[in-house]
């Protein structure tokens, strides 16, 4: 018997692991990676917890989602009903190639408002379209008993019946497994976060076709709409700086400072005199240079190279555009 498990990497996703394989049921961990969701803490802890692990990148199942999710949003541009029953039919897809039974998760009945109240993991269990095969270990004795359950493939009565959003139950059941180490309880998903749906909202307003390259500048640096169609980057410090560098494309103007530390700015796409003067102030005005003095700085579009002075201003001048 084998299990498909919902690995995030945080104490719940682990602990339902250990629950299931008590039973002596083989699991193999799954994390379905996204812009918006690293793999970094789940192969952390399955590497802790010895769990082979498999990332699996649904980046282009899950924009469509975003873009329009059927169940709505939470506090952001978080779709995370929408999300999870992609998940976990994505899952169930793989239960044959995986040589797997079933599905298990560490959701938790009535941890997160939206996404683990009994109807929304209702309504998860169905969208998936694989709902008899779908378990959750940690909060089981308080839903509906699933097929897994009645068949005896796994024993009702060692699993759990926890609800609420305490942490301590679980703490307590880490140190019965002898379970030390696991990441402090934290979303992580991007589309949680205000400043950065903030910014996915403008990208999706002026470019519904967005690219890859156009969520991953997302994640980076200082945003600034100086007008319909322009949009600057500048980053805030020299991890930031080489990133924007390297995410830079075809037909994106690159502006820098040589004579003080200061920010890597790229403006995508097209841009007039004057929106490349402002741009050019802006390098200035986030840059060490001090004074009024006018500041050289250089421009480089594709095989173009060019200087022009600009002077910088009080940053206050630019929080009417800022993102």
């Amino acid at each position: 018997m084998r299990a498909l498990s919902l690995f995030s990497g945080g104490l719940d996703s682990i602990l339902a692991v250990k629950l299931i394989q008590e039973q002596g049921i083989d699991v193999i961990g799954i994390f379905f990676e996204t812009p918006f969701f690293t793999s970094q803490k789940a192969t952390r802890s399955a590497r802790h917890i010895g769990l082979p692990l498999k990332i699996v990148d649904i980046t282009d199942r899950i924009l469509k989602i975003v873009l329009n999710p059927r169940h709505g949003y939470g506090r952001g541009l978080n779709p995370c009903i929408d999300c999870h029953a992609l998940m976990f039919k994505i899952a169930s897809e793989m239960l044959k190639e995986e040589g797997a039974d079933f599905v298990i998760s560490g959701e938790v009945l009535g941890q997160r408002p939206m996404s683990q109240n009994l109807r929304a993991l209702s309504i998860v269990s169905h969208d998936s379209g694989f709902k008899d095969l779908i378990l959750r270990p940690l909060s089981a004795q308080r839903l509906p008993e699933t097929p897994p359950e009645k068949e005896g493939w796994v024993i009702r009565e060692r699993l759990l019946g926890l609800s609420g959003r305490s942490r301590r139950p679980q703490m307590e059941l880490a140190k019965k497994f002898g379970i030390k180490e696991y990441p402090a309880p934290a979303g992580g998903c991007l589309l949680t976060e205000e400043a950065f749906s903030r910014r996915l909202r403008d990208l999706i307003h002026i470019n519904p076709d967005f690219s890859r390259r156009d969520i991953e500048l997302l994640k980076l640096g200082r945003h600034f709409r100086i007008s319909e169609r322009t949009k600057i980057v500048v980053g805030r410090n020299q991890r930031e700086n080489e990133m924007i560098t390297y995410l830079s494309r075809e037909g994106d103007t690159l502006l820098t400072i040589d004579s003080f530390p200061g920010p890597t700015v790229l403006v995508p796409g097209d841009l007039s005199p004057e929106e490349i003067e402002l741009a050019a102030s802006i390098a200035v005005s986030y840059s060490d240079a001090t004074g009024d003095k006018s500041i050289a700085v250089r421009v480089k579009r594709d095989s173009e190279h060019w200087t022009l002075l600009a002077t910088g201003r009080g940053k206050d001048n630019f929080h009417r555009f800022i993102i």
